[in-house]
């Protein structure tokens, strides 16, 4: 087994503390990583309180990680020593379903494993970024260019992801008018690949305040969704929502802000059901949609993508030991946009 270090919530009553672990040693098919680096995701705190549902303890948080090749299993091919590499959400999936063979690994229809708070197929925990190593099978470890700043790469695998494959999948680009509703971590990297893209891009936000910043990111237009007068001047007006907050909010209200046929696409998490009403669908033949992460393919075209057009999240990097107080900032919006935790801290 290998010795490894981490910081893990040992309940979902303990805060995150330093935790020494075993990975299963490199087998013919894995991937060992050095973590240099790895993104905080909102759901990082979600699963650490048992918000969605009961967790896996101890656990290891981290599912946006970066860092350097240290060992591979005598039948890899496609990565090698001193590389640098990424994990993102997920580490295996069954590999035969008709979603797997199409690429979908985040849709296996036997459920993928996730990076962490998950069971292997064997059984046993898995442990995510929040830690200086990491072992992968080969078919799950992303190639990640010296060309970006690595640490604001790291949210790209879930941040970038999350956004880039709604957008990819109901080809939004030129002549569309897409509105990304909310501008936090996932929020500002929508933004990012829908001007990419050429669309025309509008902020929808409740905060006047970060007017400034959505421009700043690339963003034609903002309206402030807590000024009735705004929010009537653009009823009916976008082809899709890119719906990334997780907090309560009126859909009814938004979905009257699609034209007809638009598409309200959900990826943000609220931690309620929302209702909608029948006649905010049937007005406008308007659709809601959802979208998880991307497969593996996919998220390696979004790196390759983002290396092509110099796309990386805005990011604030951050000592580990600084964990907890991060977590508060984030939960008051207190950070543009991504925190990023260098692991050399740990």
């Amino acid at each position: 087994m290998i010795q490894a270090k981490a910081y893990a919530a040992q309940d979902s009553q303990t805060d995150l503390a330093p935790w020494d672990f075993e990975r299963r040693e490199v087998g013919p098919h894995d991937v060992q990583i050095e973590i240099l680096f790895c993104g905080v995701c909102h759901s990082d705190l979600h699963q650490i309180k048992n918000d969605w549902f009961p967790g896996v303890f101890p656990m290891v948080p981290g599912h946006e990680i970066v860092g350097r090749i240290i060992k591979v299993g005598d039948h890899v091919k496609n990565f090698k020593i001193g590389e640098l590499a990424g994990v993102g959400c997920m580490v295996d999936s069954c590999q035969v379903c008709e979603n797997c063979k199409e690429g979908l690994e985040q849709y296996c229809f036997e459920g993928n494993t996730q990076t962490y708070n998950n069971l292997d197929r064997s059984g046993v925990p898995t442990y995510g970024g929040y830690s200086n190593t990491i072992v992968v099978r080969e078919e799950f470890v992303l190639h990640v260019s010296d060309k970006l700043s690595l640490a604001a790469t790291a949210p790209l695998l879930c941040a970038g992801i999350t956004t880039y494959s709604p957008l990819r999948h109901w080809k939004v680009g030129k002549g569309h008018k897409l509105a990304v509703l909310g501008l936090g971590g996932l929020g500002h990297m929508g933004v990012k690949f829908g001007v990419a893209f050429g669309a025309e891009v509008t902020v929808l936000s409740t905060s006047a305040s970060k007017e400034a910043a959505a421009k700043e990111l690339g963003a034609h237009k903002f309206v402030v969704t807590s000024d009735p007068e705004q929010v009537k001047a653009v009823k009916s007006s976008f082809d899709f929502i890119l719906d990334t907050v997780s907090a309560p909010h009126d859909m009814n209200m938004y979905l009257s802000l699609l034209k007809t046929n638009g598409v309200h696409i959900c990826v943000g998490v609220p931690p309620e059901p929302m209702s909608i009403a029948a006649f905010s669908l049937l007005g406008g033949r308007r659709s809601v949609a959802g979208s998880g992460i991307g497969g593996v393919r996919e998220t390696q075209e979004m790196l390759d993508f983002c290396v092509q057009h110099n796309i990386v999240s805005d990011i604030e990097v951050i000592d580990i030991k600084d964990i907890t107080k991060s977590y508060e900032r984030m939960l008051k919006g207190d950070v543009r946009y991504r925190f990023v935790i260098d692991m050399a801290t740990l």
